[in-house]
């Protein structure tokens, strides 16, 4: 299926290219989130007059992304689990703890955009995890995990 996109998407293509994918990627994600549209004749038509203004909104996106990362940038966040006496977790933390701890900070992100390269973490020890705010903005924070024992 042919779709035009309306906005980046990750290893696909950018804001007006038509490309070609998959009939259950479009129907069951692009479509839905407003990612892309059909490429008919009429589709390309209204996105040719609307282009300057999804250009705008996409560039908003972006402002508001890269002055969250600077915030964010270089921020150490603590999160404390129960732990054995060797430093392994009972347990692991996941992206929504740590999304949880950095609202509890004051910095609202979802779990989605938090990144673990190697899984949950599973032991004590400060950790490198990546923020993905946007396409062209991801920040790295570290995450001090705390051991708490009985």
């Amino acid at each position: 299926m042919q779709v035009i996109l309306l906005e980046k998407v990750a290893n696909l293509g950018v804001l007006g290219d038509v490309v070609k994918v998959k009939d259950g990627y479009a129907r069951n994600f692009l479509i839905p989130t407003g990612a892309a549209r059909r490429a008919t004749e009429k589709a390309i038509k209204e996105f040719e007059v609307r282009r300057a203004e999804l250009e705008k909104a996409q560039a908003e996106k972006l402002a508001a992304a890269q002055v969250q990362g600077e915030k964010l940038a270089g921020k150490t966040v603590s999160v404390t689990q129960k732990a054995g006496v060797d430093g392994r977790l009972f347990g692991s933390v996941t992206n929504a703890d740590i999304a949880e701890a950095l609202k509890s900070q004051g910095v609202e992100i979802v779990k989605a955009q938090v990144r673990l390269p190697n899984g949950p973490l599973k032991v004590v020890g400060e950790h490198a995890v990546s923020i993905a705010l946007h396409h062209d903005v991801v920040v790295d924070v570290t995450v001090a995990v705390v051991g708490e024992t009985d």
